[in-house]
């Protein structure tokens, strides 16, 4: 297509989006933050993707009131990621496979470049699942704002070896390298041995499924699997791959949603098409001693393979750490949080994550510092930006490592239970140091985002962590602190970056060049709007430097902006 042709397109589907979005559902009521956004349910990512020059974001979503119940899947389209506009729901409960409710499901593109979703429909009281499939009912429109579910529904369902209540959450189809035959997964359990599972099906023609006699995978002891996605990566280089991708030069990632800990867990591993199975490489294991996408308040979450520039896109939930009586008050309860951009570490052992980078055009007034020492116990100011919605990026350089504390060993799986042994108030050898962020003048509220450095043998640990204990003076929040160990090596460089992204309620934090992230949900009451700020601080006994910050405040973009 040439350039004048493709600006004319670029220009038409514009201008449809802004007159489309005149009957933009008003019943969706968001905060003016800088992009996580907000509705009146608390919701979970349900398919993503991306089609015609349009991205498209469902969740589940309840239209009635901020509150669990009458789920649907709400709709919202970008054009970049950012800017967004909300549609009237996609799929809502209409008929007698899904009468209950319409949970969550993936969306597919076929060959022929026609978007199907598949989701989880509620048929009765007892919460009895089976999945059901929708297709767009006008492909000439590009907000594709119409669905229809076939009466054939549903096209799966459980079998005695299922719990049929604990069935759901289909993934993203994958086409098999015969181009005959396409399979996905869908979350589930075995109440023997309490084994989650990500149940196979297989499908010639996109409508009929049949369940094969082994799963994709499973793992004793882990419970119930939610919202599971499997897709490739590549093997060097941040270039995403579609699902269907298989071969040399890819590895698989088996995610799932664990019911019984609410928080996610990865696996690397090789996938086997002629089997239809997936291995998880050798140094992995399932379950909560598993690998996360982020260590803190972040569930539910799906990628996508964006085709316009070649990437894994992945879209992730964080619910409330206030009361349900906030959350009625309010009129809204959950945020999709900011998308990522998801790759494969050069050293293969774990997945890197970073803010897409149109989040960067966000970015307004800038201050920066560099080679500024924080002595033992020290702490400043980063003055001259309005720090309640801001994305800072600093990198820190310990002068020595001498000091570290012994790590103790008895808390190789537990980061979370030794970041509260260690809180950002306990002084230690190395650490803790990072940044107070969301804090008030005078201190009283601040969450901490910040590594502390452990000897271990003969080489050193990393502990990063979030620790929102002194976040607020309000009563009947819940602050946990949330923490990971860093695989770097601090030992050769003795340098580590954060990057931090705050928004009021939310503080993103992506630890080492996004080798580890963890959100936090925190609800200040002095620390809010000019009254919100940032400082750097140490409460190591060895100075450290910070070698550059660089803050930006940040623009609040059109968030389902009506017109």
């Amino acid at each position: 297509m040439s350039n004048t042709l493709s600006k004319l397109w670029l220009t038409l589907v514009a201008i449809f989006l802004l007159v489309s979005l005149q009957k933009v559902n008003s019943s969706h009521r968001f905060l003016r933050e800088y992009f996580t956004y907000f509705f009146k349910k608390k919701i979970r990512v349900a398919g993503p993707f991306y089609y015609k020059g349009i991205y498209h974001l469902f969740y589940q979503y309840n239209p009635y009131g901020s509150v669990w119940g009458n789920i649907v899947w709400g709709h919202s389209v970008s054009t970049d990621l950012i800017n967004w506009y909300a549609l009237d729901p996609a799929i809502y409960p209409s008929k007698p496979f899904d009468i209950y409710g319409c949970w969550s499901g993936s969306a597919t593109v076929l060959p022929d470049g026609m978007p199907v979703i598949l989701y989880t429909g509620i048929v009765d009281n007892f919460k009895t699942q089976v999945q059901n499939i929708a297709f767009p009912a006008n492909l000439s429109d590009p907000l594709l704002r119409e669905w229809d579910k076939p009466d054939y529904n549903p096209v799966i369902s459980s079998d005695p070896s299922i719990s049929a209540t604990q069935f759901r959450d289909p993934t993203t189809a994958w086409l098999h390298p015969d181009n005959k035959h396409w399979s996905i997964a869908i979350g589930g359990t075995r109440e023997v041995g309490q084994r989650g599972v990500a149940i196979l099906y297989r499908s010639k023609d996109f409508v009929n499924w049949t369940k094969a006699k082994h799963p994709l995978h499973s793992s004793k002891g882990t419970g119930m699997w939610e919202c599971p996605d499997f897709f490739p990566v590549a093997v060097g280089g941040r270039e995403g791959r579609d699902t269907s991708a298989t071969g040399r030069g890819v590895k698989h990632v088996l995610k799932v949603s664990l019911d019984r800990t609410r928080f996610e867990y990865y696996t690397l591993g090789t996938y086997y098409p002629a089997l239809d199975r997936y291995l998880p490489d050798q140094a992995l294991v399932d379950g909560s001693d598993g690998l996360r996408y982020d260590y803190g308040n972040f569930y539910a979450s799906k990628t996508f393979f964006d085709p316009a520039k070649r990437r894994r896109v992945l879209t992730g939930w964080a619910n409330e750490s206030d009361t349900i009586a906030d959350d009625v008050s309010k009129g809204w309860s959950g945020v999709i949080l900011v998308p990522r951009e998801l790759w494969l570490d050069e050293n293969g052992r774990q997945l890197l994550q970073w803010p897409v980078e149109e989040f960067d055009r966000l970015r307004s007034k800038h201050v920066s510092l560099a080679n500024q020492v924080v002595n033992p116990g020290g702490f400043f100011r980063v003055n001259n930006i309005d720090a309640v919605q801001a994305d800072v990026e600093v990198t820190f350089e310990i002068s020595s490592l001498e000091k570290a504390e012994d790590f103790d060993p008895s808390y190789v799986g537990d980061a979370q239970a030794y970041c509260a042994r260690h809180a950002a108030d306990v002084k230690g050898g190395v650490g803790p140091f990072g940044l107070y962020v969301l804090a008030d003048p005078a201190l009283e509220e601040r969450t901490a985002v910040f590594f502390k450095v452990f000897k271990h043998k003969r080489k050193h640990v990393v502990l990063f962590c979030h620790d929102p204990t002194r976040s607020t003076k309000r009563e009947n929040i819940y602050k946990p602190t949330f923490a990971g160990f860093v695989d770097v090596d601090i030992d050769s460089s003795k340098t580590i970056s954060l990057r931090s992204l705050i928004d009021h309620s939310v503080v993103e934090s992506f630890g080492a060049g996004g080798k580890i992230c963890i959100t936090s949900r925190v609800y200040p009451s002095l620390a809010i709007g000019r009254d919100a700020h940032l400082f750097v601080f140490n409460n190591g006994a060895v100075d450290v430097k910070v070698s550059e910050l660089n803050a930006w405040e940040i623009r609040t973009p059109f968030m389902n902006k009506e017109i």
